[in-house]
């Protein structure tokens, strides 16, 4: 019998991503992906979705390489945070309380097995428009931005790791986190995963680091509302020289219709479709594609450029020099 499902976490709420270059990273945010500006302190500039309810979702911050600083979800409760707090603290992967956060309140910190740092806090600010971003609808954020891209929401993460299984299990088992695929070869090693603490097919999704580094990014993916609004980004980041690696098409696995591109600091960011599936079912069993079938390329039979597999941040260089968290 499998265990009975742990709903702790209430969704993915916030990335920090790290950028050698911060002022053009915050312009390409706001001017071509369109999202709006919540705050600016020390090294880091706070941003958010159209539609993001929280007072940011994502952190922008100044540093010598590209890369993830931590990502954070926010717990479904006040207990559920306590909760997930002392079975973090009991497996050894915890490193403490931060009090002094913008946007929200304490977030306890820790670290997956392959070295990625992640918060999770319940307390948090929600967004207030100014006069000139109060939507017409009061069940929405804001209203929809006149410029960019428009981003609507944060959507989902991709982890790179040198153990996807470790950390796919650390995340079933010390976050409650439930498996909906899985990318599993031939010799029966454990390629990607993607989890979902929400209803959404999949909110974290790891994947298989070919240089066995440990704690690197492959990116972060953002939501649109079709896939018209994607194939319109594409048109804006042409517009704006902006480098698209790959899309707009669509994966055959989790159906994601997509569009890469790279952030001027060297991060890969993903814009997405909002409509993606949902997984309803209490008892949904993983789907798991074979070696075969993975290397088909995605749904509409087009090659995976060999850059998704190969680029990632920090640099590997980079990465080989920064102490392990």
């Amino acid at each position: 019998m499998n265990p009975e499902p742990i709903f702790d976490l209430a969704h993915l709420a916030h990335v920090e991503l790290l950028t050698p270059k911060l002022e053009e990273s915050t312009r390409f945010f706001v001017d071509v992906l369109g999202m709006s500006e919540s705050d600016r302190a020390g090294d880091s500039v706070y941003l958010r979705g159209w539609d993001d309810y929280e007072h940011h979702s994502l952190q922008l911050t100044a540093s010598p390489q590209p890369g993830l600083g931590h990502y954070a979800f926010r717990a479904s409760s006040a207990q559920a945070l306590q909760r997930r707090v002392a079975a973090l603290e009991e497996a050894g992967y915890g490193k403490g309380w931060k009090k002094d956060n913008i946007g929200h309140g304490p977030a306890y910190c820790f670290t997956d097995p392959d070295g990625h740092n992640l918060e999770i806090y319940y307390e948090t600010e929600w967004y207030k428009p100014p006069e000139h971003l109060r939507p017409a609808l009061k069940n929405q954020a804001s209203r929809y931005p006149d410029h960019g891209i428009g981003l609507r929401r944060i959507d989902h993460i991709n982890l790179l790791a040198s153990d996807v299984r470790a950390t796919r299990i650390f995340m079933q088992e010390l976050l409650g986190m439930r498996l909906t695929e899985q990318i599993i070869f031939d010799d029966g090693s454990e390629k990607a995963s993607w989890l979902t603490a929400t209803n959404k097919s999949y909110d974290v999704a790891i994947a298989e680091d070919w240089t066995g580094t440990r704690g690197r990014l492959h990116h972060i993916t953002y939501a649109v509302d079709s896939r018209e609004a994607i194939l319109r980004a594409a048109d804006i980041c042409l517009e704006h020289n902006v480098f698209m690696e790959t899309g707009p098409h669509k994966h055959a696995i989790q159906q994601t219709f997509f569009l890469y591109v790279y952030e001027p600091g060297g991060n890969r960011f993903e814009i997405a479709n909002a409509g993606a599936r949902l997984i309803l079912a209490p008892d949904w069993k993983p789907i798991i594609w074979s070696e075969a079938e993975r290397k088909k390329g995605q749904a509409w039979g087009l090659p995976t450029i060999p850059s998704f597999h190969e680029h990632g941040t920090p640099p590997v260089e980079a990465a080989d020099a920064t102490p392990d968290a």
